[in-house]
């Protein structure tokens, strides 16, 4: 998509797709009432501008929007499955000893913090993951949602890349 395409959408329209990039909806809402962007730079900076307002539940909202590590999204529009499935393909291909370690990681993280672990896993092996999951599940309340929340920005930042995929190749 371009970025033309994306400022002339209607609101519904616009909202949904950046919910595909980051699942809180006042933030989709609010960066689609911030259209028209005069450039890419400028979908980036109000992201960021909107992060920064962010509240716990906020973030708490975006992270129900993606599947624990190692698992495959069971919602969401296709472009946000296609986008999650191949943010994780390191879990995808680990041992199986590996994915019951993640899994069991999975559920400890949830039961202490309360939320799924986010890690930004574009890049990551099963193994890099699962050591990351063990580290910070050594961490408290008050440590880990920052964390979280940076994991989140950095996913959302790279689904906005791809989003707009068809600005940067015209």
């Amino acid at each position: 998509m371009t970025l033309t395409e994306f400022n002339t959408l209607p609101p519904a329209k616009a909202e949904a797709l950046l919910l595909d990039c980051c699942g809180c909806a006042r933030w989709a809402a609010e960066m689609s009432a911030l259209r028209p962007f005069a450039d890419f730079n400028a979908v980036f900076e109000a992201a960021v501008s909107g992060w920064r307002t962010f509240e716990r539940e906020d973030w708490l909202e975006a992270f129900s929007h993606h599947p624990q590590i190692g698992e495959k999204a069971a919602t969401g529009s296709e472009s946000h499955r296609r986008w999650s499935e191949g943010e994780q393909t390191g879990a995808r291909i680990a041992t199986e000893d590996v994915k019951t370690r993640l899994a069991q990681g999975n559920r400890s993280y949830y039961d202490k913090f309360g939320y799924i672990c986010m890690i930004c896993a574009t890049g990551k092996s099963a193994e890099e993951m699962l050591a990351i999951l063990d580290q910070r599940l050594q961490n408290d309340s008050a440590q880990e949602l920052p964390i979280a929340a940076d994991q989140q920005r950095q996913i959302s930042r790279l689904r906005l890349e791809k989003l707009f995929a068809g600005e940067r190749s015209s």
